[in-house]
């Protein structure tokens, strides 16, 4: 493995993989480490599965352009690289559903095969109604095919107080304190291998999987679409990663930031 920073904080990370988390640079703080990803990919720095990990993340970037706001040193923060050219940008949603479900099943391994633990489309970790973990991809596309993905992943492990009644950890879940560093090491471990399915063109078991774990998928909710509640009934997700929703005996596709689930 290639530590190129504080080396004595990444001992422990010893992943058994191909390539993903090879090449390892630990950061005590940064911006973002999406941005300092893609800063190494513009320079031809970064080698397929290099990762950046760091304590603080002072401006990281969620979905929908919000900012993943975490306490330094209690949780995971990190990103990869991947050079997914065996995807066209139409099927961008293909590497979304690996990621994702590569977290639910590093989730899993931690708190069990429980119901409650389920992937928020498009791609954040929930547990029962409440955030445990997000997800950003930024794809660099060249002609039709992805050039580079930067994989941002964080995820609540030790943190206890959060701003925001819909956020948990899994340390307030369980009860426990974790050490970050193996969890780092089994979550690249997990990434990859749904990475190589993916690589492999296994879409059907793929998809298969991803519906399995989907929060609300064959369930009756509330929705705000258009400013508008509606009651709904997820039953899809398309080819392009827009979500299928049934309504008023209608089956409608939503993109990002066409509809929003409500809580009740």
């Amino acid at each position: 493995m290639n530590v190129t920073k504080y080396e004595n904080q990444v001992e422990a990370l010893s992943p058994q993989t191909l390539f993903t988390g090879q090449q390892l640079i630990w950061l005590p703080e940064c911006e973002s480490t999406n941005t300092e990803a893609q800063t190494l990919v513009v320079k031809n720095s970064a080698t397929e599965g290099c990762t950046v990990i760091t304590d603080k993340q002072t401006a990281g970037r969620g979905q929908r352009g919000n900012r993943w706001e975490a306490v330094a040193g209690e949780n995971l923060t990190l990103s990869v690289v991947w050079f997914p050219s065996f995807l066209v940008a139409n099927d961008q949603f293909q590497l979304s559903q690996a990621v994702a479900l590569a977290v639910h099943d590093w989730a899993s391994s931690l708190l069990g095969p429980d119901p409650a633990l389920r992937l928020k489309w498009p791609n954040d970790l929930f547990f029962g109604d409440q955030k445990l973990g997000g997800i950003l991809i930024e794809n660099t596309v060249s002609g039709a095919k992805i050039q580079s993905s930067i994989v941002g992943i964080g995820l609540n492990i030790n943190q206890q107080n959060f701003g925001i009644p819909t956020a948990t950890s899994f340390g307030k879940l369980t009860g426990r304190h974790y050490a970050l560093p193996p969890l780092a090491m089994r979550l690249l471990e997990s990434l990859e291998r749904r990475y190589l399915q993916a690589r492999a063109g296994q879409r059907v078991s793929l998809r298969a999987d991803y519906l399995r774990a989907l929060y609300r998928y064959e369930e009756w909710h509330s929705y705000e679409v258009a400013g508008r509640r509606v009651t709904g009934r997820i039953v899809d997700v398309d080819e392009a990663g827009r979500l299928m929703v049934e309504i008023d005996g209608k089956l409608q596709r939503f993109g990002l930031q066409e509809i929003k689930f409500v809580y009740d």
